[in-house]
């Protein structure tokens, strides 16, 4: 069965970075789009940044654009999510998703925590 395993995160400091990185199984995971959610407590959940297949084409919330970029390794079966200029309201739990045979798809989340 399809499995999304996020690692990554943790207390970051404000202008610093972070990687997240997740993993996925039960599926061929070149042939579909990949996307990282966030939460923040009390909010909905936002979509922050997709990156397609094929092509590869990246796309970002506006929140993000400039600061945060997605890439995928197919032969590792991952998706990243580099997290550089990190504010506050970033702060978060981040989630990978999927869409596949009408299902979303999501892990178990990683908190980032943007604070001094």
């Amino acid at each position: 069965q399809v499995q999304l395993v996020e690692s990554g995160g943790g207390l970051v400091q404000p202008g610093g970075s972070t990687r997240l990185s997740c993993v996925a199984s039960g599926f061929t995971f070149n042939y579909y789009t990949m996307r990282w959610y966030r939460q923040a407590p009390g909010k909905e959940r936002e979509l922050v940044a997709t990156i397609t297949s094929p092509g590869g084409e990246q796309i970002y919330a506006d929140s993000v654009k400039g600061r945060f970029t997605i890439s995928r390794d197919n032969a590792k079966n991952t998706v990243y999510l580099q997290m550089n200029n990190l504010k506050p309201e970033d702060t978060a739990v981040y989630y990978c998703n999927t869409y596949k045979g009408s299902v979303l798809y999501y892990g178990q989340g990683t908190q980032v925590t943007v604070s001094s």
